[in-house]
This record gives C-alpha cells, sequence and structure tokens, in this order.
C-alpha cells in the first residue's frame, strides 16, 4: 500500500486559515495552531454579534423614539398602543427616522396614537386619502393631451379603449399618439 501524505490539501487548509487571520496580533495570525483558533473564536463572536446588532439598533430605535414621544408629552409604550389601535403599521426604524428628521409629521403621528387611544380609527382616512390621489392622476391623464408622449404605451393603450379606437391593441407608440390626437 503507497503512502498518502496530506499535500496540497493540507496546505491549501492551512493557507485559509491563515488568510483569515491577517491582522490579528502577536502570534495569530503567523503560526497555524493559534491562529487556527483564533479563527474560530472569530467567526463565533461575527455570528453572535450579527443578532446582537439587531437588539441594539432596536434599542437605539426606542430610545430616540422615547425621547421625541417625552417632547410630545406622552410615553413610549402609550405612543405605540395609540399607533395599533389607530391602525398605523410603521415600523420602529422609521419613526425613529422621522422623529430625527422630521419633526412635526412626528408630531402629527402622535396626534394619531392620543386620537388611536381615545377609540377612533384612521384607517379609513388613509383609504380616503389613496381614492383622492387616484382620482387627481385621471383627470391629470385628460387636461394634459400635450403630455401625451410622456405617457406609457399601456396608458395610451388605456386611453384609446376608452376613447373606442379600433385596432389599437396592434398600435406602436407614434400610431397611438396620432389616432389620439
Amino acid at each position: 500500500m503507497a503512502r498518502v501524505k496530506g499535500g496540497n490539501i493540507h496546505k491549501n487548509r492551512r493557507k485559509k486559515v491563515l488568510k483569515l487571520s491577517r491582522g490579528y496580533f502577536g502570534s495569530k495570525h503567523k503560526l497555524y495552531k493559534t491562529a487556527k483558533e483564533q479563527v474560530m473564536h472569530s467567526l463565533k463572536y461575527a455570528y453572535r454579534d450579527r443578532k446582537q446588532n439587531k437588539r441594539e439598533m432596536r434599542k437605539l430605535w426606542i430610545t430616540r423614539i422615547n425621547a421625541a414621544c417625552r417632547m410630545n408629552d406622552i410615553s413610549y409604550s402609550k405612543f405605540i398602543s395609540g399607533l395599533n389601535k389607530a391602525g398605523v403599521t410603521i415600523n420602529r426604524k422609521m419613526l425613529s427616522e422621522i422623529a430625527i428628521d422630521n419633526p412635526k409629521a412626528f408630531t402629527n403621528l402622535v396626534k394619531v396614537a392620543k386620537s388611536g387611544l381615545e377609540g377612533k380609527v384612521v384607517k379609513q382616512e388613509v383609504k380616503v386619502e389613496k381614492v383622492e390621489k387616484e382620482e387627481t392622476k385621471k383627470t391629470a391623464t385628460k387636461t394634459n393631451k400635450e403630455d401625451l408622449s410622456k405617457l406609457t404605451v399601456a396608458e395610451l393603450k388605456k386611453l384609446a379603449k376608452e376613447k373606442n379606437i379600433e385596432g389599437y391593441t396592434t398600435m406602436k407608440k407614434a400610431e397611438l399618439l396620432d389616432a389620439l390626437k
């Protein structure tokens, strides 16, 4: 039976560990045994800290939201409870960004939360705003006949369908523009 040596596999495994340990202090980046121990620890810490980082960021967001809530005379827990009762779904990261960048908008959210605590639901108001936006889009496309070239082919085909233009399904954009004018 022939003798089998580690050869390239052995060398490559060691090279990989030493490559991962680059920049470590002392013998931890030179000697294989100490480098291997340190790399194992480092990978374990990296895995653990990826989870901890998420926790720490959530704590930071909550702290920022709490500070902004206190400035608006409401506690954090009542604020979050009020938003939930009002039917507002927004995550803590976005709330903290709003608290920092746009204090007026955050004050409006506090008002919504206070009304939610009183039992008023805001979901209906949000739906009304969406419907109004859709109506303004429809009127904008009807009034801006000069801006037809800015519309997509699908939008032009919808307009052609509304005006009962025959053969609009096979027309190209230039043909649709001519037909609609």
